[in-house]
């Protein structure tokens, strides 16, 4: 199978985790405010797991098809990158938070994991969602080179 084959499922499979993070992560949030804390773990978990195989199947796929270049230019490239840009920052920020919410939790350190939540978990959502994005700008609307 051709290199750029196995890449593009595999950023379709990627912008699929992304939706599904976003979803358990919202429906997660949706959770606690009701104190359903059982709905609350089994959703984190999930968004913590799809997060996880994102991170798998991504570093895969660049490994087998390298880098893109957007194909879109003046303001649509600018708007791009900077969607980029801020996707690819808080993600590699999220990631220490996301491991000392799992921490915290475990250690029955709930106010603590309640305030970092505050600040993670839309960081988190908003990475999700913008990958999400940034793989339609990519692969359906603008195209790459």
């Amino acid at each position: 199978m051709e290199p750029e084959v196995i890449g593009t499922a595999l950023a379709r499979t990627n912008a699929a985790l992304n939706i599904s993070s976003a979803i358990l992560l919202t429906s997660g949030w949706a959770f606690i405010r009701r104190g359903q804390i059982t709905r609350h773990r089994a959703s984190m978990l999930g968004a913590v797991a799809t997060s996880a195989l994102f991170l798998i199947f991504y570093i895969t796929r660049f490994a087998i098809t390298g880098t893109h270049s957007f194909a879109g230019v003046g303001a649509a490239k600018v708007i791009y990158l900077g969607i980029l840009f801020s996707h690819m920052t808080l993600a590699v920020l999220i990631i220490p938070g996301v491991l000392r919410l799992l921490y915290l939790v475990h250690s029955e350190r709930l106010q603590d994991h309640r305030r970092l939540a505050r600040w993670v978990h839309p960081a988190w959502l908003y990475v999700s969602v913008t990958g999400f994005v940034v793989y339609v700008l990519l692969y359906h609307v603008y195209g790459w080179v």
